[in-house]
């Protein structure tokens, strides 16, 4: 470890516990973050407060998963136990990794039936490298399925696979129901309250370490913005001590030292933020004040400037292009429509975002946005839709790298848990995906856990025919697990696109007469223009077509007249399913409004050409 930090052997505050909550999607970390609020006192008795309360973006709400890591503060006797809720989904692991810097134990939540998962291991595996003392939560113990005794044994066999030394192998479990607020020691009863992992957190995690006495240091983990005091730096105080008004130099990642004041300080009580006079060593606090400031820098002594080593973040492996929208609705709905819109919004999301890279390309209308999977980006364009801006993007690429000579792409590893009547369509799929099974595990529940070693390209466009095979039934989970050499080509979607040939107004006599050429994706009233993506063909190649045609009114009376149309419902693409759908020279066009699927080349008559081209 370099010099400039070493670890402090003195306790910097024996009443403090900073602690992150680690776990898989979906196993309970947001809930049990709920229940710990509740029973510190953070609320009132009569105060009403909304289910999964540290979830508190409207994306997050709606998808039921945590994007942004945030932090939270709760007492518990004379202790002030600092809690971090990281994201369960491995696209958002970036989060995770810089989280853990600021905290010096960790609960490891695993569900009682489902058991350690892909991001179950990523993120022990980051716990691990720094050597934080985990805490093992066996959440949802009241599923009819729940197996803890076997889950438990699967936790062991994890921490021994990833080389856990004796010490860390020695940790506390803890079981727990997280949605009634209940936790204890034994699997077969449960408690009347969470005071079981409360103990065990003062017990087990130990107090933050550090030299209040030495200069200054503040290593920033996190960002937020106030409209009133700009830019906030979230970080620890490893060393020192910081009051408001201390001039302080801040360690730019190029090397360079920019000298400033701290003007606001605050620390976390609950979901609120309190305005605090001073800091020192094993705080986790809030810094108003401070222009240009990124995650990853050091908050330093304006005379001795110490920095602290920035987390390493593994690399992304996805790519996108984001792009202004050139189609012919172009700047009817959106907000932010032009170039530099859209490179300031990227350049604002880099701030914030660690696990993101953008990168120029020829043309200057276009940006490449590299990160961890298709998941994180389609997340970062629906939350740019939201503050209405307007872009096209391409379909998902993947990150290659030439090692002595030889193409490398990522590979993952992929854990799919299906209702055994499914297994064979799943294994058949994964298959023609270039995916190896690994391992399968069959508990007599009816489910059969399969695992598989996939590279990344088969997992684009996966997950929505996986849910068409299973019927909705079937989990997948995937991590990133290495580099290997090409695997050669996969197969995109064998189908082909229905073509709008001309602009117009969509209407149901046309949408009626092209039913039997395959799928619809428009409503009759629907806006199109040449060029427009209006469905899927039942054939492999493409097919243009007239979706504007109206019948033609006659003076003549016919039998037929008067019978109704009845047309099959559209099947209304969201963003990540037309993300999937896309093949390599088409786009996504996105607007507030509306999500449209067009051609890269909009004319019927240069497409060929250009696809000849290629």
């Amino acid at each position: 470890m370099p010099a400039s930090r070493k670890p402090a052997s003195t306790v910097a505050n024996p009443l403090i516990r900073n602690v992150a909550i680690i776990a898989h999607v979906d196993h309970g970390k947001t809930t049990l973050v709920d229940g710990l609020l509740r029973q510190s006192g953070v609320f009132r008795a009569n105060e009403r407060v909304v289910e999964r309360a540290m979830d508190n973006t409207d994306l997050e709400r709606e998808r039921g998963i945590t994007i942004l890591a945030k932090n939270t503060a709760v007492r518990f006797h004379d202790y002030l136990i600092n809690i971090v809720d990281t994201p369960g989904h491995a696209d958002f692991g970036g989060e995770v990794e810089r989280t853990l810097s600021m905290v010096d134990g960790v609960l490891l939540l695993v569900d009682a039936s489902e058991g350690p998962l892909p991001q179950t291991r990523f993120v022990l595996r980051k716990a691990l490298e720094r050597r934080l003392p985990p805490i093992v939560v066996i959440n949802k113990i009241d599923r009819q399925d729940a197996r803890a005794e076997a889950v438990l044994n699967e936790v062991y066999d994890l921490f021994i696979d990833l080389d856990a030394t004796e010490d860390l192998l020695e940790f506390p479990v803890v079981y727990t129901n997280a949605r009634a607020g209940t936790a204890s020691a034994d699997a077969a009863s449960q408690g009347p309250d969470l005071r079981p992992l409360f103990d065990a957190i003062v017990r087990h995690v130990p107090p933050p370490r550090g030299d209040r006495d030495a200069s200054l240091q503040i290593l920033v983990a996190n960002l937020d913005s106030s409209d009133y005091l700009g830019r906030i730096a979230i970080g620890r105080v490893f060393n020192g001590q910081v009051r408001i008004g201390d001039p302080v130099a801040v360690c730019k990642l190029d090397g360079r030292a920019q000298e400033t004041r701290v003007t606001k300080l605050f620390a976390f009580e609950g979901l609120k933020r309190v305005d605090i006079d001073h800091a020192s060593a094993g705080d986790i606090v809030c810094l108003a004040g401070i222009e240009d400031i990124t995650i990853g820098e050091t908050i330093a002594d304006p005379e001795e400037r110490l920095a602290i080593p920035p987390t390493a973040i593994d690399e992304p492996t996805v790519s996108m292009i984001f792009g202004v929208n050139t189609s012919p609705s172009a700047g009817r709905e959106g907000q932010y429509v032009t170039s530099r819109n859209i490179r300031d919004r990227l350049a604002k999301e880099l701030l914030g975002n660690v696990s993101i890279r953008v990168e120029e390309t020829e043309f200057p209308e276009q940006m490449k946005v590299v990160g961890r999977g298709e998941l994180q980006l389609s997340i970062l364009i629906e939350m740019m839709r939201r503050e209405g801006y307007e872009l096209q993007v391409s379909r998902p690429e993947i990150v290659t790298r030439d090692t002595g000579g030889r193409k490398m792409e990522p590979v993952e590893d992929l854990v799919i848990d299906v209702p055994e009547a499914f297994q064979g369509v799943v294994i058949a799929q994964l298959g023609t995906r270039r995916g190896a099974m690994t391992r399968m595990v069959n508990h007599g529940s009816g489910r059969v856990r399969l695992e598989f070693r996939i590279p990344t390209r088969g997992l684009i466009g996966l997950r929505s025919q996986f849910l068409t095979d299973t019927k909705g039934t079937g989990i997948m989970n995937h991590l990133f697990a290495g580099w290997e050499p090409w695997h050669g080509p996969i197969p995109s979607r064998a189908t082909g696109a229905l073509v709008s040939d001309r602009s117009g107004t969509a209407t149901a006599y046309a949408i009626y007469n092209l039913q039997e050429r395959g799928e619809i994706f428009i409503a009759p009233g629907t806006l199109v223009y040449e060029g427009m993506i209006i469905g899927e063909n039942a054939r492999a190649s493409d097919l243009d077509v007239n979706v504007t045609k109206e019948k033609k009114q006659t003076n003549m009376r016919a039998s037929t007249a008067d019978e109704a149309i009845r047309l099959v419902p559209p099947r209304v693409l969201g963003l990540e399913q037309a993300i999937e759908f896309i093949k390599d020279d088409e786009l996504v066009e996105v607007t507030p409004k509306s999500i449209r699927l067009r051609k890269r080349v909009l004319a019927a008559n240069q497409r060929p050409k250009s696809r000849q081209g290629e």
